[in-house]
């Protein structure tokens, strides 16, 4: 008897998280399995409009360069993020947490020694921001791509319309061999053994499959709804719950990076796009009303008072099992974990590849279905402990909402550790590895960026001089080196 082969797959969403786990199943089984049934009548949310650099790699992955879909998705290049307003502390106002990049190996080292003796209570300079090529290139509204002669391109991802990005992805798709239903789901129609057995129409036809691929949004019509997935939610830790969205004029001067302000009830980010610049503002509703909200937006960006803002509710969490039966979750079905970090599309993308991998490890039967949910599991609550680390060390009190996020206690151990590490002087990057394992989901040097951008050192009155033979890492040496390296990119 031969083994079995890929199974046809249904996917039951489009937007921008169906159509790139229907390109990925594609390029792994063939596009002649891959079904998408999407509705004509529900449009993508589009909440987060920048990525990770995970988006770079699914492009190289399908073979897709950027001339061919970057002009028509308004799409710019992203370096990292900058935070601002998250800090009190003096010369703590602001700071950029870079992708890691292959200069950083010569500069990050100094950065995290320097860290090591501030939190020691040693007068050294321990701001990240200049320490890392990518923050330099940032500032300087540079373009990530090298002059031919310098072979260290940093790492980077990209902002984009949503909304057109699914579109690309759907003619790109097709174009390949995916069949596309423009129809509306009337029913989850389960066979006797309780898997999925077809997806039933309103016209009434049945769309059977081996494989159905959830991404109907945080309705999760199949692995909710019809499977009784249980969903975990995050609320308890992460309070913001709403997000209201407007968009302004393109960004001038253009800098390759979003932009995360704090506000009263949560925070603002700026996406900036070849058309126009996308804001929104995430808060939670327990402390601001969606009206006052959608006014301190509008009064933050400078948009006219009449500028019209879309609300948005989010269902923070996950699923418990994102492999379920012979159902898969992806997108916001699966789990979503507000868009602070620009994680939505890049588990998205791991979900599928891991999802194609562990079924063809295991002969595509669910020999391996366990020990990949544990893995999403973990790269979820991974994210979500990263996130929630950001609101709990900021260092800002001046309202209800930011008193309330410090006092938070709702933590795992994983963060507890992460930060009692910090506070007690342990290596970072040892303690990561043992909370959260070899492929955490976020780097040291991403740590070190959080706890030192926020400037959670002792009081700068108790700092005190370096002890005689203790040297510090000396910035002015790093920031030639990057202006050096700068100098290889353009606008």
């Amino acid at each position: 008897m031969s083994a079995p082969g890929p199974p046809t797959v249904v996917v039951l969403g489009g937007g921008s998280a169906g159509w790139i786990t229907a390109c990925l199943l594609a390029k792994e089984w063939g596009a002649e399995r891959i079904t998408v049934v999407e509705s004509p009548e529900i449009g993508i949310i589009g909440v987060g409009e920048g990525s990770t650099p995970q988006l770079k790699f699914l492009f190289d992955h399908l073979g897709i360069a950027e001339a061919e879909w970057m002009a028509g998705c308004d799409a710019t290049y992203k370096l990292g993020i900058r935070f601002t307003g998250w800090s009190e502390q003096p010369g703590f106002e602001s700071y950029f947490h870079p992708f890691p990049g292959p200069v950083d190996l010569h500069t990050e080292p100094g950065f995290t020694h320097n860290c090591a003796l501030a939190r020691r209570g040693f007068q050294v300079p321990a701001h990240p921001d200049g320490w890392f090529l990518a923050a330099r290139l940032a500032d300087d509204g540079k373009r990530p791509h090298p002059a031919e002669n310098f072979p260290f391109p940093p790492t980077y991802g990209y902002h984009f319309d949503a909304f057109k990005l699914g579109a690309f992805l759907r003619d790109w798709a097709v174009r390949q061999g995916v069949t596309h239903l423009p129809r509306t789901v009337a029913q989850v129609a389960l066979a006797k053994d309780g898997d999925v057995a077809a997806l039933v129409l309103d016209e009434g036809e049945r769309i059977e499959g081996g494989i159905f691929v959830d991404c109907s949004g945080f309705r999760g019509l199949i692995v909710q709804q019809a499977l009784g997935e249980r969903f975990v939610s995050y609320a308890d830790a992460l309070f913001n719950d709403r997000a209201v969205v407007l968009p302004t004029a393109p960004t001038d001067p253009f800098k390759p990076q979003t932009e995360a302000v704090a506000l009263s009830a949560g925070w603002r980010f700026a996406i900036p796009l070849t058309t126009r610049t996308g804001n929104g503002y995430v808060y939670s509703s327990r402390f601001i009303s969606d009206e006052d909200a959608a006014a301190e937006l509008r009064a933050s960006v400078g948009a006219d008072p009449e500028t019209p803002a879309r609300l948005l509710h989010m269902k923070v969490g996950r699923v418990e099992r994102s492999w379920h039966r012979n159902c898969l979750a992806a997108g916001l079905a699966q789990g979503f974990v507000e868009p602070l970090e620009a994680t939505a599309l890049h588990v998205v993308i791991t979900t599928a590849l891991d999802f194609a991998r562990a079924c063809a490890a295991g002969g595509f039967t669910p020999q391996h279905r366990d020990a990949f949910n544990a893995g999403i599991a973990a790269r979820y609550d991974g994210i979500r402990d990263y996130i929630v680390a950001h609101y709990r060390m900021s260092q800002r009190s001046g309202s209800d909402y930011w008193r309330a996020c410090a006092a938070n206690q709702a933590l795992s151990d994983q963060l507890k550790g992460m930060m009692t590490a910090w506070f007690t002087h342990e290596d970072i990057a040892a303690a990561n590895a043992a909370l959260n394992g070899e492929a955490p989901a976020y780097s040291p040097m991403s740590w070190h960026c959080l706890f030192a951008g926020y400037g959670t050192f002792p009081p700068r009155e108790k700092m005190v001089p370096l002890a005689p033979g203790v040297l510090a890492a000396d910035p002015a040496a790093t920031a030639t080196m990057l202006a050096a390296c700068a100098e290889n990119f353009t606008r």
